[in-house]
């Protein structure tokens, strides 16, 4: 049997969400107590101030201090992961150079969205803000949310880069995740329901939403399925159907269902998020808990 591929940030790690107060501001008690769940759960690595943390809608420095409180909380040897994409290559190399000052082991790096640049516009920031972090790097490819997708070429240039040795693939394409693996690049699903076969396709693990009320069942079926039971991981998979249909196939989805789960759970005693998200109502949550339930997970 071959060796799994190597996961240098670790193979179970989840989009952390972060937690707000009734005033709106950080939550950082509530911060702390998420990322020791997701610890608690399975996760060998976390991932903050991501899509799901709302990024789009925290400060420069409030993303260094959620940073901060969850490098308290985890300690020093659990590797994290900071999301510092935007569509301002200054606003960027300020978070670069911050998550490497607060205690990040890596940088996330999420192809500019909105104003969409062309692969050398890409180029062109990616190689700015690598320099500016001094840290590994994830580049992270989601054209649903972006617009756009990093090309093959690029990949092919960003190759000879030392410090960029990872991808998380949002991108859906199975095959195109396998010529990555090939071409070298650790290779992280960046969708739960697409797990397994990225899996079967080289990738080395997974960024998971899902993760937030399903780390130890996921990281189970990672660790299965890698380790050549796939059986039994198929098994959990189809178990969890109805938790990724319910956390990740609604409208309002994301991070208003990592925290609608996460209060299902007792994590947090809210679901609040920033506008302009709207929180799961009533009948949203109502819906989730059937999906989580179904699963298992409550």
């Amino acid at each position: 049997m071959t060796s799994a591929p190597v996961a240098p940030f670790g193979r179970m790690l989840t989009a952390m969400a972060t937690p707000f107060l009734d005033d709106g501001s950080l939550d950082l008690d509530g911060v702390q107590r998420v990322a020791k769940h997701l610890l608690a759960h399975g996760h060998d690595g976390l991932v903050v101030s991501g899509t799901t943390g709302e990024s789009p809608t925290t400060t420069t420095d409030e993303d260094g201090e959620v940073l901060a409180a969850v490098r308290d909380a985890v300690g020093p040897d659990v590797p994290l992961v900071a999301g510092v994409g935007t569509n301002d290559t200054r606003t960027s190399l300020v978070l670069a150079k911050q998550a490497r000052e607060k205690g990040a082991d890596a940088v996330l790096l999420v192809s500019p969205y909105y104003n969409k640049p062309g692969q050398r516009g890409m180029l062109h920031h990616f190689r700015q803000v690598v320099d500016a972090a001094e840290l590994p790097v994830m580049l992270y490819d989601v054209p649903g949310r972006t617009g756009s997708t990093i090309g093959l070429e690029t990949y092919e240039e960003t190759l000879g880069w030392e410090q960029v040795v990872a991808v998380k693939d949002a991108v859906g394409d199975m095959p195109r995740a396998a010529r990555l693996a090939q071409m070298g690049y650790a290779v992280y699903s960046g969708d739960d329901v697409n797990t397994l076969g990225f899996l079967a396709h080289g990738a080395c693990g997974l960024v998971s939403v899902v993760g937030h009320v399903a780390g130890s069942e996921i990281s189970s079926m990672i660790e299965d399925f890698l380790g050549g039971d796939h059986a039994t991981a198929l098994a959990t998979y189809q178990r969890l159907l109805p938790a990724f249909e319910a956390v990740m196939g609604v409208a309002n989805y994301g991070a208003t269902t990592a925290k609608g789960g996460l209060e299902l759970l007792g994590v947090l005693d809210n679901r609040r998020v920033r506008s302009p998200l709207v929180p799961l109502d009533d009948e949203e949550l109502a819906a989730l808990r059937t999906g989580l339930e179904a699963a298992g997970l409550l």
